[in-house]
């Protein structure tokens, strides 16, 4: 049961309860100025029980917002320019176009977007791509796998030199090499450290 039902079942109870009780009584116990009750006796008797059923009201149109005509035209051109924003749709309607000049605000066109529910670009760009779901990331392009190729142990060898620190008591310098033998023979590192002697002097 509805809103709208639960109003108007207990309205027709109003009326059922008049004819036991009286018109003052009635109106104490359910809450409602005579004057209302007499308001709808009148339309009752002119229309049947129905009119007392809740009438939908539609949204009202403030006086300063936009003509429809000009709504068209700044969805036409947010959709077919979706990634423009508010400002520039309405610097774009200002220069001479195919929809004509108009003299719109930045926050007039965003208030146009939003009320047809495509206030963000994101949102436009999605309805021109022809679908409604949010737009994923784009993920980062899969790196190249390189491979290099050795006939024979020793054809592709790679040195890594850096410094690892100084000895305890000395002034020398400790250097770690790692020999790598690359491609398809081995790629076994095999680490192994010197120590530079030439410093330690």
């Amino acid at each position: 049961m509805t809103k709208d039902d639960r109003f108007y079942l207990n309205r027709v109870a109003l009326f059922a309860h008049v004819e036991r009780v009286g018109v003052s009584q009635a109106c104490r116990d359910f809450k409602i100025h005579r004057s209302t009750y007499y308001r709808w006796r009148r339309q009752v008797l002119r229309n049947g029980l129905e009119i007392l059923r809740p009438r939908e009201r539609r949204l009202p149109r403030m006086p300063n917002q936009l003509p429809v005509w000009t709504e068209q035209k700044i969805i036409t051109l947010a959709l077919a320019q979706p990634g423009l924003g508010p400002r520039r749709l309405a610097a774009q309607l200002a220069q001479p176009n195919p929809l004509g000049e108009l003299s719109v605000s930045a926050s007039g066109v965003l208030k146009v977007l939003h009320r047809h529910g495509l206030g963000t670009r994101p949102r436009r760009l999605a309805l021109v791509a022809g679908y409604a779901a949010p737009p994923e990331r784009e993920l980062p392009p899969r790196p190249v796998q390189l491979h290099l190729e050795a006939e024979q142990p020793g054809d592709l060898v790679q040195i890594d030199c850096f410094h690892i620190g100084s000895l305890s008591g000395t002034k020398g310098k400790v250097w770690q090499y790692c020999e790598t033998l690359g491609g398809t023979v081995s790629t076994r590192p095999d680490p192994w450290q010197y120590v530079d002697l030439r410093s330690l002097q």
